[in-house]
């Protein structure tokens, strides 16, 4: 019978220090797995692993995903410790407006380096740690609902959002012959940091107050709550477990009903 046990089981997460990541990280730690976290800010993935410790074993990595030389010093580091990783999941990520009309000198270079942070990094990473995934793991990728839809002022998350489901899925026709599965999550509006600045830009663009903007974001959802981290966590332990084992290349929504595909 299948379950959701994952003792004994590797799990690396991206962007654990905190938000979504954090969260996926306590959700598989309750269930016994070992955890290699990674984040670019050091102090709060320290404090992440603290919070950690009292229910899993807890491996901290503090790296920039843009940076090869980083990244393939990582995967020496997996490699000399034997580590067998059942479950990559890429959820690292900037998120911030890049309006066309943007008037800033450093404006194209800020719509690349958003790319390149939400995509490519998740491409390089996935590419050094492919040696290491079990023959019955999986990669889960951090999408959103906003790679199946679009927004105003955002092309550059859009983009990427929608490349990393392509990605997902040219992955999951590459891994499948070596029974790998690769998934893709998209949340709807989650209360994370990032999110919610999105939001106060969007209610500035508008005209509108906060309360005004979240009002108009819950009457596009068929429950009309704003979603938490732990709302997203499950479905990566779902998707991680022996009960998704026929399902790889698909784009999982978990968006209250705001999308339904």
């Amino acid at each position: 019978m299948a379950n959701l046990d994952f003792t004994d089981h590797t799990i690396v997460i991206t962007g654990a220090a905190s938000g979504i990541g954090l969260a996926i990280a306590e959700a598989f730690a309750e269930h016994g797995a070992n955890l290699e976290l990674i984040d670019r800010n050091p102090d709060a993935l320290e404090a992440a692993a603290q919070r950690l410790a009292k229910h899993a074993k807890v491996t901290t990595h503090a790296l920039d995903l843009t940076n090869a030389e980083q990244i393939h010093a990582l995967a020496d580091n997996f490699k000399q410790r034997q580590i067998t990783i059942h479950a990559l999941i890429n959820n690292a990520g900037m998120e911030y407006p890049t309006p066309l009309n943007d008037a800033a000198t450093d404006a194209e270079q800020r719509w690349q380096s958003l790319l390149h942070n939400n995509v490519s990094s998740m491409y390089l990473l996935t590419r050094a740690l492919l040696p290491f995934i079990s023959s019955s793991g999986c990669v889960i990728n951090q999408s959103s609902i906003w790679g199946m839809s679009a927004v105003a002022d955002f092309s550059a998350y859009v983009t990427s959002k929608h490349a990393v489901i392509g990605l997902t899925r040219s992955l999951a026709w590459e891994l499948g012959k070596l029974k790998i599965r690769v998934n893709a999550v998209c949340p709807g509006w989650v209360a994370t940091e990032a999110a919610m600045r999105s939001m106060r830009a969007m209610a500035e663009t508008a005209d509108k107050s906060e309360s005004e903007m979240i009002a108009e974001i819950l009457a596009q959802q068929a429950i009309p709550e704003l979603l938490m981290p732990a709302d997203i966590a499950g479905t990566f332990l779902f998707l991680a477990s022996p009960y998704a084992r026929a399902i790889t290349g698909q784009a999982i929504v978990v968006s209250n009903g705001e999308v339904m595909h």
